[in-house]
């Protein structure tokens, strides 16, 4: 178990990690009108709400670890004392027009149709849902024993659970955009096609309808 400190550094200091997170960022603040507020879900140490915040939108961060709330209140502290950064106990404690979910925090449900419930109390209508999710289609992961026995699961379910302490999840798409119905469509995907193979992560952006 990492504690902030150590995550941040960890993540700060991946190069692969930095090309993900600048991506997201990118498409996140582009998805986003002027001066609109948002919701980090799962904001961790807050390097999102920050650079979010940066850029004139309000950021209402969710992060259930007490090890990453410590040290997004030190990372983000000036930005929570002008109220641009705001801790809530409760996703559904604010409205928003958009949710960002970055670096496999998703995966961490074994279901997203209630989450996707609650969320469509938060999102405007026309608001979206951008998620960063752990792909279950990367090759790289095919040295993994778990990678190659869940294979069928994947390929017949969709879905499948990994068994350690986290017990992360793997999710086709088309899963996720099943919970997200009837409150959200799946509007992008990316990578798509061959680069599904090839990229660790996939990016979801899901339209409030």
């Amino acid at each position: 178990m990492h504690s902030g400190a150590q995550y941040h550094q960890f993540i700060l200091n991946s190069p692969r990690d930095r090309v993900v997170r600048n991506r997201f960022q990118r498409l996140a603040l582009k998805l986003l009108p002027e001066g609109a507020d948002v919701l980090d879900f799962g904001a961790g140490t807050g390097i999102d709400a920050k650079a979010f915040a940066a850029k004139g939108h309000r950021t209402f961060v969710y992060e259930p670890s007490a090890a990453m709330r410590e040290y997004l209140v030190q990372h983000c502290s000036d930005e929570i004392a002008l109220e641009k950064i705001i801790q809530i106990p409760s996703p559904l404690a604010c409205k928003v027009q958009g949710v960002t979910a970055n670096f496999a925090v998703l995966n961490h449900f074994e279901d997203h149709t209630l989450l996707f419930e609650e969320l469509s109390r938060v999102v405007h209508p026309g608001g979206f849902v951008l998620a960063s999710m752990l792909n279950p289609y990367y090759l790289g992961d095919a040295r993994y024993a778990w990678w190659r026995k869940n294979l069928v699961n994947l390929l017949r379910r969709g879905h499948y659970a990994i068994a350690s302490e986290s017990r992360i999840h793997r999710f086709a798409p088309r899963i996720v955009a099943r919970a997200a119905t009837p409150h959200f469509r799946l509007e992008r995907l990316a990578p798509r096609g061959l680069r599904l193979a090839t990229d660790l992560y996939m990016f979801l952006l899901l339209r409030r309808l």
